[in-house]
């Protein structure tokens, strides 16, 4: 997932969990609830914290995981026959409550094509995942007056979940892009922190066929940006990701090590796995 250095758990485990609710949050998002003893393991770390989020397969009678929750995990991942391995996909936690053992993850839904959002459109109390506890991967590591944050639709519940665990004195500028207005989410952002929605269906695209992405780094190029220092991080779409930061080093003068960038997804091209 990402290239820079992350913040690992103390401890990281292999869980399993249950659905125990799901909701249609806005138009293109559902918002699953799995819930267990395993959940309450996980450590709540804030900002993006992120996890491996282990699917069954169509016609699995059982869910099948890796019992190592280090780098050993995707070994042991590989050696199990396709049909018996479960899909693997890489999600931020929305909202974490360990002590009543819950973990909201809110899926992008895009029809029955992918079995992410598959799930999460037939996802029925009971229905059993497998979650990996890997981290968080915003991590300022030079000094800075503001946070610049830009993601697409995918990126939203990291950009909610940093804005969330901000200091109330930070400052800042978040530019969202969503297929709609109506996908906006509330969620708490310190009072000098700015929350910019963009949505393609306002912007002379259909939400459902413009590249995700697009409206989003073309709103950084052409945006009056604060003065001072920056740490930005750019998560989204691999072109999305890729184009702001080049953008903010060639255009903007801004140091790489004062940006962090993560391509969650590629346009055209399904995940492996």
């Amino acid at each position: 997932m990402p290239n820079h250095q992350l913040v690992r758990p103390a401890e990281a485990h292999v869980v399993t969990a249950e659905v125990v609710a799901s909701q249609r949050v806005s138009p293109h998002v559902v918002r699953v609830t799995v819930g267990g003893e395993g959940v309450g393991r996980i450590a709540p770390m804030g900002f993006d914290q992120w996890f491996r989020l282990f699917l069954p397969r169509e016609g699995q009678d059982a869910l099948r995981l890796p019992t190592s929750s280090s780098g050993l995990w995707y070994v042991q991942y590989l050696a199990t026959p396709k049909a018996r391995r479960p899909h693997v996909r890489n999600y931020t936690v929305r909202a974490l409550r360990p002590e009543a053992g819950e973990l909201d993850i809110d899926f992008v839904a895009h029809g029955e094509t992918g079995p992410a959002s598959r799930f999460a459109l037939r996802s029925r109390p009971g229905d059993r995942v497998g979650i990996l506890d890997q981290g968080i991967g915003y991590n300022p590591r030079a000094p800075h007056d503001w946070t610049l944050l830009v993601a697409d639709e995918t990126g939203l519940p990291a950009v909610a979940g940093i804005c969330e665990s901000l200091p109330d004195d930070a400052r800042g500028l978040a530019l969202v892009e969503v297929p709609d207005l109506a996908d906006a989410q509330e969620f708490r952002t310190p009072p000098g922190v700015e929350v910019r929605w963009l949505a393609r269906s306002h912007h002379g695209a259909g939400a459902d066929d413009a590249t995700p992405g697009a409206l989003a780094l073309a709103t950084l190029v052409t945006a009056e940006l604060p003065s001072g220092p920056v740490y930005a991080y750019a998560v989204g779409e691999s072109a999305l990701a890729t184009g702001a930061r080049r953008h903010l080093v060639n255009d903007r003068g801004v140091p790489k090590q004062s940006i962090d960038f993560v391509g969650y997804w590629r346009e055209g091209r399904a995940a492996a796995g």
